[in-house]
């Protein structure tokens, strides 16, 4: 399948609400400064409706995404706050240096934004974005947000544009697979988690689409009288310093990302409980440094770990292994 079929299926496919284009738009028109550029992938990235709206704010670069980082750069040096949008992939690995140079070395008012996180496209290991998050992290100044689902992207685009500074924002495009996870309305402060269900004995920690993942293995367990709190992580830097009082007298914690299990979620959040001392049971769910095939979200996650049972299996691991 080509970039220009999948453009063409995204649109066919496309959601009646696109939760991210709206947002952007209502945004835009509250403040001037705001200009979208994208790199020939207007429609999996819902700029459209800016394109449509506010034409004159609006550049489609090409598939250029380095040069695309670049102008944004320029456009920030300006008084502009720019917008860039692409597939995970091409937003972070095929442009980091320019995004280094360009953006996180003059602390920029550059917001990237990404769509296709980790394994949730049909076109294989070209298109899947496993290490955008440990590439974006590693960068001083960047901030990097992931919102659970469709109803938390508001809140995360807004977060986003408040924020002054340069912004790596994930996003998975809504395609009416997802479970509401709450209100539109939300806020989503940078570096606080969120509790959705309240501890017992462990904890589940996710971020993105991982989220309904480990709501569902905590339901999992909690029929075999395990009861497990589940954490909503959407800010992946900085990491909420709460994480490690959560964590403390905790049986076991296991952290659950769309994402390579090196760099990320699991890797900030081990990170933070060994500087702070905190002694248990630890796991972690995401893509164990493998490159995976193409295929739908589903059989990917069954494939490579990352469902609900999955998270359920890594819990009871886990349990073993920490203080009763």
């Amino acid at each position: 399948m080509t970039v220009q079929d999948f453009n063409q299926r995204g649109a066919a496919v496309a959601p009646s609400r696109k939760f991210y284009g709206e947002t952007l738009l209502e945004l835009a028109r509250q403040d001037p400064r705001i200009v979208c550029l994208t790199a020939d992938l207007t429609l999996p990235t819902e700029t459209d409706l800016f394109r449509d709206a506010l034409p004159e704010r609006f550049l489609q670069v090409g598939i250029a995404e380095a040069n695309m980082i670049g102008i944004a750069g320029g456009m920030a040096r300006s008084g502009e706050i720019p917008f860039v949008h692409s597939f995970c992939v091409f937003a972070t690995r095929r442009c980091y240096d320019q995004i280094a140079m360009q953006v996180a070395y003059p602390r920029l008012n550059v917001k990237i934004v990404g769509v296709i996180p980790g394994l949730t496209t049909l076109l294989g290991v070209s298109h899947q974005a496993i290490d955008d998050i440990a590439l974006m992290r590693a960068l001083p100044n960047m901030t990097v947000i992931e919102p659970s689902g469709p109803a938390a992207v508001p809140a995360a685009v807004r977060a986003a544009a408040a924020h002054d500074g340069p912004v790596y924002l994930r996003l998975k495009r809504a395609d009416g697979t997802e479970t509401a996870l709450g209100p539109d309305e939300w806020s989503l402060p940078i570096g606080v988690a969120r509790m959705l269900r309240p501890p017992g004995e462990g904890l589940l920690l996710a971020c993105g689409m991982m989220v309904e993942q480990a709501l569902r293995a905590a339901d999992l367990l909690a029929a075999e009288g395990i009861a497990v709190g589940v954490v909503d992580v959407p800010t992946l830097k900085p990491l909420d310093p709460r994480i490690a009082t959560m964590a403390q007298g905790m049986r076991a914690v296991v952290t659950c990302e769309n994402h390579s299990i090196i760099g990320g979620l699991g890797s900030a959040v081990a990170e933070q409980l060994m500087e702070a001392g905190v002694r248990t049971g630890f796991g972690r769910i995401g893509v164990r440094d493998v490159f995976a095939e193409g295929g739908t979200t589903p059989y990917l996650f069954a494939r490579y770990g990352l469902d609900a049972e999955a998270i359920a299996q890594a819990y009871r691991e886990a349990r073993g292994r920490g203080s009763v």
